[in-house]
């Protein structure tokens, strides 16, 4: 198990991963179709779409998170 305190980073490496792998997959299939190295150009695209996002979800969060606080109301 993973202790508690990795439990922002691990949510950011998630959810940079799956966001990438669905962002990248699109792009792809739309750039080159549903061509036989499909998955192939797929994969590589998104290793390197999520050598970006995650540290990007790093940094942006915070200022999401502080976003959001000032644009929701607590009743």
């Amino acid at each position: 198990m993973i202790p508690q305190k990795y439990s922002l980073l691990l949510s950011a490496l998630i959810l940079s991963g799956l966001m990438s792998l669905l962002v990248s997959g699109i792009s792809t299939l739309r750039a080159v179709g549903p061509a036989p190295q499909f998955a192939e150009m797929w994969m590589s695209a998104w290793l390197t779409a999520w050598l970006f996002a995650f540290p990007t979800v790093l940094l942006v969060a915070p200022l999401t998170q502080r976003l959001v606080r000032c644009l929701v109301t607590t009743e």
